[in-house]
């Protein structure tokens, strides 16, 4: 298996990716706490560092990139300092800000993390959630009907901010099985599942899923085995042809028609699950693109995971570190 995974890595190189979804900026402050506010009963923390990230969607970008992909990244972004940012930041992570649309009546999506001692103590969110116009999506999807031909499979990641909506969603779907390239969906646990209906694989964490499924708690209580009702549940409703669920340390479920499996997780110590989601839809949608069969795919994509969640905050997968990874374990 490790050889068969060094040689997926090396297939992996080159291949192009549509990426479609909600952007925005991840943004840490990071320092120590000795102390208590006099003026309220909250910790001061004595900023040590900042840092500036690709947030959202557009980590997923980076991790196709660092894996040896090249993403071809679909969004809307703002007409501000923020926008200014974030397109330094794509440029400088090897990422192509060509295929943004910009909306002047947005804020691009900034999500500011205060750190210390390695743990969250707040976090503080700037953006807008009501869904981008018709003229904004018909300028999305025209550009999607463009640079499909280009690509090898297309990524949805949903965050609910906007971006997403049904309309957006079919019609990304269609236009991805015209040109027959398949479209993996990275759902929010807000969006109606017919949003993704007729998609090519759908990848809930456990907690999506079981929302996502609309089965009740009542009837969920007297299932012996959850995951496996909740993914027939969505495969059936969705008409995915693929189910994938995460969980967390016990790895991921795969479902489809012919057949179900488990594979185990691959994490080493846990710093941190921010952007782990990013890190495997990245890896599964790249693996396949690449010729290979899902229990390779989401085998890779539990290493990679392992890699992230060691990292304190929202990092993409280095594939030099992956490979040491799986060397090593």
């Amino acid at each position: 298996m490790k050889q068969n995974l060094m040689t997926l890595l090396d297939k992996i190189n080159g291949q192009k990716v549509l990426i479609v979804g909600d952007v925005g900026l991840d943004e840490y402050v990071m320092g120590q706490v000795s102390r208590i506010s006099p003026e309220a009963p909250v910790p001061v923390v004595d900023v040590k560092e900042e840092d500036s990230r690709l947030g959202l969607t557009a980590n997923v970008a980076a991790n196709v990139t660092t894996l040896g992909g090249e993403p071809l990244l679909l969004s809307v972004v703002g007409e501000d300092e923020a926008a200014n940012q974030f397109s330094d930041l794509l440029l400088k992570n090897g990422v192509s800000k060509d295929h943004l649309v910009v909306d002047s009546k947005r804020p691009t999506t900034r999500k500011l993390r205060i750190i210390a001692q390695q743990q969250q103590v707040v976090r503080v969110d700037y953006e807008k959630k009501s869904f981008i116009t018709q003229e904004i999506e018909t300028q999305l999807l025209n550009k999607a009907e463009k640079l499909m031909p280009h690509v090898s499979v297309v990524i949805l990641q949903d965050y609910a901010k906007g971006v997403v909506s049904e309309t957006l969603s079919q019609g990304l779907i269609a236009i991805a099985h015209k040109h027959k390239k398949s479209v993996f969906v990275d759902p929010s646990r807000y969006t109606p599942l017919e949003y993704y209906k007729g998609v090519d694989l759908i990848k809930p964490n456990r907690d999506e899923a079981i929302q996502l499924s609309g089965i009740s708690v009542d009837e969920l209580r007297e299932t012996k085995d959850i995951i496996q009702k909740v993914g027939a549940k969505i495969r059936e409703d969705s008409h995915a042809k693929y189910v994938i669920i995460t969980e967390g340390q016990k790895g991921m479920q795969f479902f489809s028609q012919e057949e179900q499996f488990q594979i185990p997780t691959y994490a080493r110590q846990v710093f941190d699950v921010t952007g782990a989601g990013d890190t495997v839809i990245s890896a599964l949608a790249l693996a396949w693109s690449a010729g290979a069969n899902f229990k390779e795919a989401c085998t890779l994509a539990n290493f990679a995971a392992g890699v992230v969640v060691g990292h304190v905050g929202c990092v993409s997968c280095e594939v030099d570190e992956l490979k040491n990874y799986i060397e090593t374990h």
